[in-house]
């Protein structure tokens, strides 16, 4: 099983139950295809770096999933058929789904508080 990342971009005039329906429909299509969904993010409407299908703003949709390497093939093939997705990117996590690391708190050295004290004095 190899882990992939998707962000796919719903077309603006989606609001509401339709957006909530292309999402879920996107969502089944995964699980059809015997994907397991690791995590999904909406991220909103947003405004797009330049136009796309006469479009400024989309909604943005992440997914990260597991699955075999032929199911990104059925899933894109999907997406390019839907007139709701209005763009779409996978790729392939080589490393699998990483957690954050937690935030290390930086505690200055004797050294760095003499470094520091003497840029201010300049």
């Amino acid at each position: 099983m190899r882990t992939y990342e998707n962000i796919l971009i719903v077309h603006p005039d989606k609001v509401g139950d339709e957006y909530a329906a292309v999402v879920g429909k996107f969502q089944g299509v995964l699980n059809e295809l015997g994907a397991t969904i690791l995590k999904q993010e909406e991220w909103g409407v947003r405004k797009l770096a330049y136009p796309v299908k006469k479009q400024g703003r989309g909604s943005y949709v992440l997914t990260v999933f597991e699955g075999e390497p032929g199911i990104v093939a059925e899933f894109e093939r999907r997406m390019r058929i839907d007139e709701s997705i209005i763009k779409f990117q996978t790729v392939l996590l080589e490393n699998g789904l990483q957690a954050p690391a937690p935030a290390a708190s930086v505690e200055m050295t004797d050294e760095d508080e003499e470094e520091a004290d003497a840029e201010e004095a300049e």
